[in-house]
């Protein structure tokens, strides 16, 4: 029993200073860094508003008449909000990849009128799915844009910061 726990005193136990901890809580400050700047709020407030305009948009532009438009709208609405606001996680690392698919999401937009079975295509619905898709789009764009600046200043913080955590770890180990 007396190997078997660390000592209760204040200082630090070897997990607080394991390599891959420290790594770990590195990458999340610099994921929290960057989803608390301004410009990535900004980004996922005006993509949460897209995406909630994007799904009520058949019956706020008054096309809900096109039924199989109108579910696709609300369909897309709904994962584009989820997608950008963080509704599949709050790791602001994978957002490069999630705006990938957001940013699908508003070219299906766009093209959805002319693709949709049915003739949805009247200025109305046009208008609405190109304006809405192309900000969905560009939005991802800015989002996807945001988190390799955030890759890219995580990385030159690695590479400074790499040399101490590969001498750590090798500390115990000689």
């Amino acid at each position: 029993m007396s190997g078997a726990h660390a000592p209760m005193s204040g200082a630090p136990s070897s997990m607080d200073t394991h390599p891959d901890i420290v790594d770990m809580r590195a990458r999340h400050e610099s994921a929290e860094r960057a989803a608390s700047t301004p410009k990535a709020q900004a980004i996922d407030a005006l993509a949460f508003l897209t995406g909630l305009y994007l799904a009520a948009s058949p019956w706020i532009a008054g096309f809900n008449q096109f039924q199989r438009l109108s579910i696709v709208n609300l369909i897309v609405g709904i994962a584009y909000a989820l997608l950008m606001s963080g509704g599949f996680g709050r790791a602001y690392e994978r957002t490069h990849g999630m705006a990938w698919a957001a940013c699908a999401l508003g070219v299906w937009t766009i093209v959805a009128p002319w693709v949709i079975r049915g003739d949805a295509t009247t200025p109305t619905t046009v208008w609405n799915n190109v304006v809405t898709g192309a900000v969905a789009a560009l939005l991802a764009l800015a989002a996807g844009a945001a988190a390799r600046a955030g890759d890219k200043s995580k990385a030159a913080h690695g590479k400074n910061s790499g040399k101490g955590r590969r001498d750590m770890s090798r500390a115990g180990h000689d």
